[in-house]
């Protein structure tokens, strides 16, 4: 029986009995130990066992012991269901068979096995079959386990699956974000009295009140305490409080009493249970063969099952509570702990079991030694690479660390040590990545991994610093390496790190290192573009030497800047054969395609795509970098190529991918304390807001996002946010507003080329606020960026900032560069071999422009066709302000709209075919069934549905009858 636990035991109730209409769900217990957690597990299991219905129960125990062996609680939790694994698609069967050591292979996905944990659950539900998922003790759940559970718990929908994790508070490990969570709190006086009075009824009245006072409203503690007493104390004729005054929590007052227990048994069956705390993988035959070493056998457990502090069946053991097992490990003197490690080692040495035993073998073997050992630091360098081979970065790292402290070699703990930093960043751990940087004598690092830490080094700065600091680490450490090293990786961080902090000087600073070779053809690109170089003659051999800033000049030369990156990668060139290229339009783009290590050139590679406009390009890479990121395993890039991709397909128009993958990265940033990226992000998801019209998202995102820029010296990720506020009022009509903080983010930006995506804004901005002579710049500036790049997109947008400020007084100029821009969006729409990279949304624009031109020169039939062009563009885009705004201008021209198309109606928002499906799907239809009516593919009913249900602002369609049925009320024709 649970006393006090109503509304916790609802929540539960609730969570199982939409399971069993086929929802699914997750919710994260958590609370400090004692407070229930586990007896709410069990609550929920006992439901589901005493439910009506099929229902099926997995579970799995974080063990402490076993938080550095990879995905041993997944192999728990799913082991009663590896027969499914066979139905699974074969990569998912492979990579799962792989993580739960049922094949040979190493793990090379981790996002496939999140993936593949998921379909097995899907399938072990089966049917109308409820499935109950119980993670106790979460946080000591090794990391590549809770990964995997939880990127499938994220992704449950309609599988009848409920995930429930218990994570006790206080202790490190077992982070848990993106999921419901419920808090435990103390139990009030009413429960405390009712278990008190059912539980402990012989207590005195002293006593009673001394144990209530020192358990503070624990369960556990309000049960385990009066046990603990003797006869006399529970009278109240002794003290009846025999823990220590000063204990600070009711945890440490429990794990006393569990030691009081544990000091009462024999000498052997102390030592038994010392064993099995030290390992604790419930394996009763290994506990057995390690206590003979202390002379102990099985009978001598007798007297601990008696006392229910373990539990037996014929082949495991385990403790009654977690608490119980770190009592017994605690108060044992500590040769008596390394002894117990020692005698596990020995019974494991040459067991069955492959790589997993050996790794037990190779921790317990480190638990026992207190000083250095070679032999044992081999022992776990061995284990950190298997580790590393099964995807477990993080246990890679511990072992990495671990072995350093046992070695005696300074260098040799050096490059241990900065091996544990490189493979907790890759983890995502990146506050145990500062700490262990922290730790590393640069000096004692040989050059190839100096410029790994360096890397590292620059990672820490980025979050905790500034970008311009962390330029200027990689910077230092490329000095000390020189010439003779492989700089490609770390010179390609220094350029993103100076993009970042905006500061052109530092910039210059960075291409004065990089070398004149042609796999370093986008960097130099990259510092040419941003700096404002000029171009210089060729060297030999088609090296070109790096470019210096044009002297005397306060502002960059963009034409300049523009036509040397041209030159050293003119359109067609031959590339290095390492650096492969993509076309694209007038130039094409280098490629880097080397493994993990490269990620930061590849990066680099899209960064220079997207400076140069050819954004299909940008996505490419992206997307191939999002994908090698995830079968790789290499988290720490991932929010930054998740981010790439966001921007390119914002730039194509593809709102609610760019919606996903930039709420993807954002959330990896925030659960990996990635800062610096973040606030990349959030600008992201702000200028998407912006372009929906969400004002309060937009600037709540924007200001978040100015409030760390702006401390931390991040002035591109500043501008963009700046700019996701001047878009929006932009959007609303507030021309004035927009203005000034489209001109505070170019002003944070201190060279041209990179503020040139804010040019056609700000024109539009000071135009329409009456300030045409605030554009003559932003025109200047725009026309050498379009001449020197060639490029369709951008010249569409310089024709159309020509129509905007040109002589109004002589139409036929104005229509020129009007007709000029869209056939230049035309171009763009099919350059770069037939990639769409029309950017749909400037083009809807341009249309909305010259379609309000042509009302005012009162050409009505003119101005209908662009503008109707220009909404039905802009409500795919679910770009409501200014589908609001073309919608007045086609009312002005005296067309006219259905009781459907009302700008503020759900389905306004909606293409024609998304809206006919939207309604089909509201009567309840099935994907199937709608297909057959509208002469689609399920498929293709399914892709509509995706991409409707963001611009309704709901996630599933047993919301649609709702949101349709308040819009019929306002509009009896639906």
């Amino acid at each position: 029986m649970l006393y006090g636990r109503g509304t916790e035991q609802d929540r539960i109730d609730q969570l199982l009995l939409r399971a069993r209409e086929g929802e699914s769900g997750a919710l994260v217990i958590h609370g400090e130990a004692g407070m229930g957690k586990t007896a709410l597990l069990a609550y929920a299991h006992a439901c589901v066992s005493a439910a009506a219905g099929p229902a099926r129960v997995l579970r799995t125990v974080g063990i402490e012991s076993e938080m550095e062996l990879p995905f041993g609680g997944l192999h728990q939790l799913l082991w009663p269901v590896t027969d499914r694994l066979d139905r699974l698609p074969e990569t998912q069967a492979a990579a799962l068979k792989a993580a739960l050591g049922l094949a040979g292979e190493a793990v090379s996905d981790r996002f496939t096995v999140g993936t593949a944990v998921l379909a097995t659950l899907t399938q072990a539900a089966g049917g109308d079959e409820t499935l109950l998922c119980l993670i106790d003790d979460a946080q000591w759940l090794d990391q590549a386990s809770l990964d995997a559970l939880t990127f499938a718990a994220r992704r449950l929908r309609s599988e009848g699956v409920v995930m429930l994790f218990a994570v006790r508070d206080g202790v490190p490990g077992g982070r848990i974000t993106g999921l419901p969570s419920l808090r435990l709190s103390g139990l009030d006086a009413a429960a405390v009295d009712a278990l008190l009075t059912d539980r402990a009824a012989g207590l005195s009245p002293y006593a009673r009140e001394q144990i209530v006072k020192q358990a503070q409203g624990n369960p556990l503690a309000l049960l385990e305490l009066p046990a603990a007493l003797t006869a006399e104390q529970s009278a109240g004729r002794l003290n009846p409080v025999t823990l220590p005054a000063g204990l600070s929590s009711p945890a440490g007052r429990i794990q006393e009493s569990f030691q009081d227990h544990i000091r009462r048994l024999p000498e052997a069956t102390r030592a038994m249970l010392l064993v099995a705390a030290a390992d604790d993988t419930g394996d009763l035959d290994l506990v057995l063969r390690a206590s003979t070493r202390f002379g102990a056998r099985l009978e001598d457990l007798e007297p601990a099952e008696r006392a229910t502090l373990v539990l037996l069946t014929e082949h495991t053991l385990s403790f009654r509570h977690p608490l119980i097992r770190s009592a017994t490990y605690q108060d044992a003197p500590l040769a008596r702990r390394l002894a117990a490690h020692r005698s596990l080692a020995d019974a494991l040495e040459g067991a069955s079991g492959g790589d997993r035993q050996a790794d037990r073998r190779a921790w317990h073997l480190s638990a026992a030694t207190t000083g250095t050992d070679e032999r044992v630091a081999d022992e776990m360098v061995a284990a950190a690479r298997r580790a590393g081979g099964r995807q477990g970065t993080s246990a890679a790292s511990a072992a990495y660390e671990r072995a350093a402290q046992l070695t005696t070699d300074p260098a040799r703990r050096a490059r241990l040590l900065a091996a544990a930093a490189f493979t907790s960043a890759e983890a995502g751990q990146f506050a145990r990545t500062a700490a262990l940087t922290d730790r590393i004598n640069a000096l004692a690092l040989a050059p190839e991994t100096l410029a790994d830490f360096a890397r590292v080094r620059a990672i820490v700065e980025l979050d905790r610093g500034s970008p311009g600091e962390a330029t200027r680490i990689l910077l230092a450490c490329a000095d000390r390496i020189g010439d003779g090293g492989d700089l490609r990786a770390l010179l390609a961080e220094a350029v993103q790190a100076a993009y970042s902090s905006g500061d052109r000087h530092l910039l210059a600073e960075v291409a004065a290192r990089i070398p004149d070779t042609p796999e370093y053809v986008v960097m130099r690109a990259m510092t040419d573009l941003s700096a404002g170089e000029a171009p210089r003659s060729h060297d030999t051999a088609g090296a070109v030497p790096g470019a210096a800033l044009r002297a005397g000049e306060g502002a960059p030369d963009v034409a300049g800047a523009l036509s040397t990156a041209e030159a050293r990668n003119p359109a067609g060139a031959p590339a290095a054969a390492s650096v492969p290229t993509v076309t694209a339009g007038t130039a094409a783009i280098a490629v880097p395609t080397t493994p993990a290590a490269d990620f930061a050139e590849r990066i680099t590679a899209g960064l220079h795509a997207q400076l140069l406009a050819h954004h299909s390009t940008a996505y490419e890479i992206a997307s191939a970098c999002v994908q090698d990121c995830r079968a790789q395993d290499v988290v720490g890039w991932l929010h930054t190529a998740l981010h790439l991709l966001a921007e390119a397909q914002l730039a194509l128009g593809r709102y609610a991918e760019a919606q996903v993958a930039a709420e993807e990265g954002l959330a990896i940033a925030e659960e990996y304390g990635r800062d610096h990226r973040g606030t990349y992000l959030r600008a992201t998801l702000a200028t998407l807001a912006a372009l929906r019209g969400d004002q309060d998202r937009c600037v709540a995102l924007a200001e978040a996002a100015l409030e760390h820029a702006d401390a931390h010296g991040i002035a591109l990720a500043a501008a963009h946010a700046r700019r996701a506020l001047g878009l929006l009022d932009l959007g609303l009509g507030a021309a004035e507003s927009a203005l000034v903080h489209l001109e505070g983010a170019r002003a944070r930006l201190g060279h041209p080329v990179l503020s040139a995506w804010l040019l056609p804004d700000l024109v539009e901005a000071a135009v329409r606020a009456g300030h045409p002579d605030r554009a003559a710049e932003s025109i200047g500036r725009l026309t050498e960026w379009a001449t020197a790049s060639k490029h369709p997109a951008v010249l569409a947008l310089l024709h159309r900032c020509r129509a905007l400020t040109g002589p109004f007084e002589q139409p036929g100029d104005v229509e020129r560069h009007f007709d000029e821009a869209l056939r230049h969006h035309d171009d763009s729409r099919h350059e770069a071999g037939g990639n769409d990279e029309g950017r749909p949304f400037e083009r809807a624009r341009t249309e909305l422009l010259y379609g309000e031109w042509l009302r005012r020169e009162r050409r009505r039939t003119d101005a209908r066709s662009h503008l109707r062009a220009a909404l039905e563009a802009l409500e795919t885009l679910d770009a409501r302000p200014w589908a609001t705004r073309t919608r007045t201008e086609l009312q002005a021209t005296g067309e006219q709209f259905g009781p459907d198309d009302r700008a503020d109606a759900p389905l306004a928002r909606l293409s024609p075919q998304e809206r006919e499906v939207v309604r089909l799907a509201a009567t309840g239809a099935t994907n199937r069934e709608i297909a057959t009516q509208l002469f689609l593919s399920p498929r293709t009913v399914g892709h509509h549905l995706y991409r409707a249900f963001p611009k309704l602002g709901i996630t599933s369609r047993t919301e649609l009858p709702q949101l349709l049925g308040q819009d019929a009320e306002a509009d009896p024709s639906l």
